[in-house]
C-alpha cells in the first residue's frame, strides 16, 4: 500500500498517496528533447498551461533551460527571461501549484516572488550553494532528484558500484543537506532520477523496485515521459520510433510512456511528471482504483 503525505503551505495542499497527482511538463525552451520549441513564447505557453490544467494537472513544471542529455546550460538571465512571464501569467489564470523546473537559485527565487510554489531542483541543491537557502526562506516543497554529474554530462558512460543503494544514499543525503539548511522535512520529495545518468537497465530496475526508496520517507516523483530508454525498447520492433518525430510515430512512445507510468503507480510513486496529462490523468484513475481495491480485498 503506497504510504500517504499531505504536504501543506500557503493556500495549497497536495494530498499524496491517496490519490496519485500528475505534473504537467511546460518547457519554455527551444531545444528540449520532445517539445523544444513548441511552446517558446509566452503567448503559446499560457496557452499550453491552461491546456495541461484543463486536461487536470495537479503541478504545473515549468522550466526554462533544457536538461536533454549532453544539453549545453543557458544564462540565468535568459532562463529567467523565458520562465517569469509565463508564471506570473499562469499565476494569475490558476490556484494549482506551479513548480520552477530550474538549477539556479537566482531563476527559483524570481520564480516564486512570480508566483510559483515548488522548487524542482534536479541537481538536489548541490549545483548552487545558494539555492538550499532559497528554499529555505521561501518554505516551498522542494524537490530532489538524483543526477550523475550534469545534464551534459550524465549519459557518458554511467555506472555504479550499486544501482540502488547508490542512489538510495545520494538521496538520503540530500534530504539530510536540505534539512540542515532549515528546509522542512515534511515538504521535501525524492526523485531517482529516470532517464538522468542511467542506462535502459538501469531505468527498468528502478521503475521495477521503487520500494526499495519507501525508508527514505518522502513523497516519490517519477519523470518517464517519452524519455529515450522508452525509445529504445521500442526501436527494434518499431524502428520509427528511434527519432522520435512529432507524428504519428509518437503516438507508440506515448503509449510506451503509459506502461511505465503503470507500473510507477502500482510501484508506489506519488507524483508522475509527463507531457500527456490527459492520458495519465487516465491512466491515473484507473490504476489509482484498482490499487485501491486490492488494498480493501487482499486480507
Amino acid at each position: 500500500m503506497t504510504k500517504s503525505y499531505d504536504i501543506c503551505w500557503g493556500r495549497h495542499r497536495l494530498q499524496l498517496g491517496k490519490r496519485t497527482c500528475v505534473m504537467g511538463i511546460l518547457n519554455v525552451t527551444p531545444d528540449s528533447f520532445s517539445d523544444g520549441g513548441s511552446h517558446f513564447t509566452t503567448e503559446q505557453a499560457v496557452a499550453h498551461a491552461e491546456k495541461l490544467i484543463g486536461d487536470g494537472a495537479d503541478i504545473l513544471d515549468v522550466g526554462g533551460e533544457s536538461t536533454r542529455p549532453f544539453s549545453d546550460a543557458v544564462s540565468e538571465a535568459e532562463e529567467i527571461r523565458r520562465v517569469i512571464p509565463v508564471i506570473e501569467a499562469v499565476a494569475k489564470r490558476s490556484s494549482i501549484p506551479i513548480s520552477i523546473d530550474t538549477m539556479k537559485a537566482a531563476v527559483a527565487k524570481r520564480a516564486i516572488e512570480a508566483g510559483a510554489s515548488i522548487i524542482n531542483d534536479i541537481g538536489a541543491l548541490r549545483l548552487d550553494p545558494h539555492m538550499a537557502e532559497v528554499a529555505a526562506e521561501t518554505g516551498v516543497p522542494v524537490i530532489l532528484m538524483h543526477m550523475l554529474g550534469t545534464p551534459k554530462t550524465m549519459q557518458a558512460s554511467p555506472h555504479y558500484e550499486n544501482l540502488l543503494t547508490d542512489i538510495k544514499i545520494f538521496l538520503a543525503d540530500s534530504i539530510s543537506n536540505a534539512v540542515r539548511h532549515g528546509i522542512e522535512r515534511s515538504r521535501i520529495i525524492i526523485d531517482p532520477g529516470i532517464g538522468f545518468g542511467k542506462t535502459v537497465a538501469h531505468n527498468l530496475t528502478l521503475i521495477r523496485c521503487l520500494d526499495a526508496f519507501e525508508s527514505l520517507d518522502a513523497p516519490i516523483l517519477i519523470g518517464p515521459s517519452r524519455k529515450a530508454f522508452i525509445r529504445n525498447l521500442l526501436k527494434t520492433e518499431f524502428p520509427e520510433t528511434s527519432s522520435a518525430p512529432n507524428s504519428a510515430d509518437m503516438e507508440r512512445i506515448e503509449t510506451g510512456t503509459q506502461a511505465i507510468v503503470a507500473a510507477s503507480i502500482l510501484g508506489g510513486a506519488h507524483i508522475i511528471r509527463v507531457h500527456d496529462v490527459a492520458r495519465t490523468a487516465a491512466t491515473i484513475r484507473i490504476l489509482d482504483a484498482l490499487k485501491g481495491d486490492f488494498d480493501a480485498s487482499c486480507d
